[in-house]
């Protein structure tokens, strides 16, 4: 099902929080759903025709407070498993802002949601301004750093957009650093959020190692 308008998308849906498990537009997510009620929620959503579920964090220290911007993806894959557990891929749709949360008998929360802030996400975005080949330095001397192990031939064919956005879903940022990400309102925006990240790392780790060597 291809999503073009906001006429396409409900404006109730399940919502799954999950602390730093952030997904963004044109993403993929994959994720292992074994507590009841996501199970029951993951039934629900696989009987309706757009088998959409919003993803969004909690807030840290609260009682059931979310995130104000979450994102909406649709379930295009899953498999059950022996232990009644199911592993599934989400790929990312359009950011939203909860409306209200329903009063509900189920046992996973339901909300009513706001796409409109962010439009943009169902087209592709110019990334003519992204300086691409600063990003990817900042990611090749994050990557070395932090000892983290990548397939740069991959990075360096992945288009712009996917890049900035698959950034805030695979790179271990902390919960509050992908929500700032998530909920930049551009993909400039996003980016320059982004690229302040790595560098932040980057200095840090810098200084770091100044400091053991002295």
């Amino acid at each position: 099902m291809n999503f073009v308008s906001l006429d396409d998308l409900p404006k109730k849906i399940p919502i799954f929080p999950l602390t730093g498990a952030v997904l963004f537009p044109k993403t993929q997510l994959p994720l292992n759903i074994f507590e009841p009620r996501y199970v029951q929620m993951l039934n629900a959503a696989l009987a309706t025709p757009h088998k959409l579920i919003g993803m969004i964090q909690p807030i840290s220290g609260s009682d059931n407070s979310l995130k104000k911007v979450g994102c909406v993806g649709r379930v295009t894959s899953y498999n059950e498993t022996d232990d009644h557990r199911y592993l599934i891929t989400l790929n990312g749709i359009i950011r939203f802002e909860i409306a209200n949360e329903l009063d509900t008998t189920t046992q996973y929360r339901q909300v009513e949601v706001n796409y409109e802030n962010f439009i943009t996400d169902l087209k592709s975005e110019d990334v003519t301004n992204v300086d691409r080949e600063s990003l990817l330095k900042l990611i090749k001397k994050y990557l070395k750093n932090k000892s983290l192990l990548a397939d740069w031939d991959i990075i360096q064919q992945t288009p712009t957009e996917q890049l900035i956005n698959y950034s805030g879903v695979l790179v271990p940022f902390t919960p509050e650093e992908k929500q700032l990400l998530l909920e930049a309102k551009t993909i400039m925006g996003r980016s320059r959020a982004l690229e302040a990240l790595y560098q932040s790392y980057t200095i840090e780790e810098t200084a770091d190692t100044s400091t053991q060597l002295h």
